[in-house]
């Protein structure tokens, strides 16, 4: 039976789920049948990136849709899936089966019943098990990384490195998508958080791989690309916030390094120290520069916002009232 989304609606939405891959063939048919048994009126796709193993022929054969992107890097096939599939509501999920697809439904419910954009699906893991679930380092850096998303761009997501998540049609035709690997869900994130998106979340179980698949996120390597992107986004979405923060940093140094040639020059009307001198003056000089420059890029910024909500706007909103 399909999820109850809304009793009278006008027509029945059209779901997709997207399931981007990489060497999954243990665990791709358990995700394909648990979202099919799930969702039984929706598509289910399997975007494949380059696998080594059997997980094209595991996935055709448990009732998916499968595609290719040679891209390498979840990212690429995100925005390869997001460009393709046409449909009404999206349903995006990690082919290894650590998520819960009988929260789907809930999760689709919430994003029409109140007019969402984007839900997430915060995991919840419990304590016994959690170490099995989560590599070490893993909730730490999830927990830190979410925290600087937090404080800069606002404090409604709670789980921003989730890989379960349900989009609207108006999300998905106007995200960018140009992030290549895992960082695609800071994307997300503060894309929604940066338009002012009405946003949900869904608190869902959390569970370790099966037996046989292993992990392809690298804790180091790729929580340092999520980190820089964080600071990419930072500079590229608060540009007067980035430069004025380097602003008071030279600005800052150049006291630092002035302050003893002044007061030698107040008592003995002389300049040491020449090169210091002209340092502490190149470093205010920069300072001004910094802070015009996040001026400048403010401006900027608040164009290409602009340009992004009309993109947004120039989807249609879904039409699923109830009738009269």
């Amino acid at each position: 039976m399909r999820p109850d989304l809304r009793p009278e609606c006008r027509a029945m939405p059209r779901i997709a789920v997207l399931i981007p891959c990489y060497n999954e063939e243990v665990a791709i048919p358990r995700v394909v049948a648990a979202f099919r048994a799930a969702l039984p009126g929706a598509t289910v796709y399997v975007y494949d990136n380059n696998s080594k193993d059997g997980t094209v022929a595991a996935a055709r054969a448990a009732g998916a849709l499968v595609r290719t992107e040679f891209l390498q890097g979840k990212g690429h096939v995100v925005r390869r899936m997001f460009a393709d599939i046409e449909a009404d509501a999206y349903v995006l999920v990690d082919g290894d089966d650590t998520y819960d697809a009988t929260s789907a439904p809930e999760m689709l419910r919430m994003l029409f019943a109140e007019r969402l954009d984007m839900v997430t699906g915060v995991r919840v893991t419990p304590e016994e098990v959690a170490a099995a679930a989560y590599r070490p380092g893993h909730q730490l850096g999830n927990a830190v990384l979410t925290g600087m998303v937090r404080n800069v761009f606002g404090d409604r997501i709670s789980d921003m490195l989730s890989g379960y998540r349900v989009f609207s049609r108006r999300f998905v035709k106007s995200f960018p998508a140009l992030a290549s690997g895992f960082e695609t869900e800071t994307e997300f994130t503060v894309h929604a958080l940066e338009l002012r998106l009405p946003v949900g979340e869904l608190r869902t179980r959390y569970k370790e791989r099966p037996a046989g698949s292993t992990s392809k996120l690298n804790t180091y390597r790729d929580g340092f690309r999520i980190l820089r992107t964080i600071v990419t986004l930072v500079q590229r979405e608060r540009p007067l916030m980035f430069f004025s923060a380097a602003a008071l940093v030279l600005l800052a140094l150049a006291l630092v390094l002035a302050a003893p040639l002044v007061s030698t020059f107040l008592a003995t009307g002389l300049v040491p120290r020449l090169p210091t001198a002209v340092l502490s003056t190149g470093l205010v000089l920069l300072s001004f520069l910094s802070f015009a420059c996040g001026l400048i890029l403010d401006t900027v910024t608040r164009g290409r916002q602009e340009a992004k909500r009309i993109a947004y706007l120039a989807q249609p909103a879904p039409d699923f009232e109830e009738t009269p």
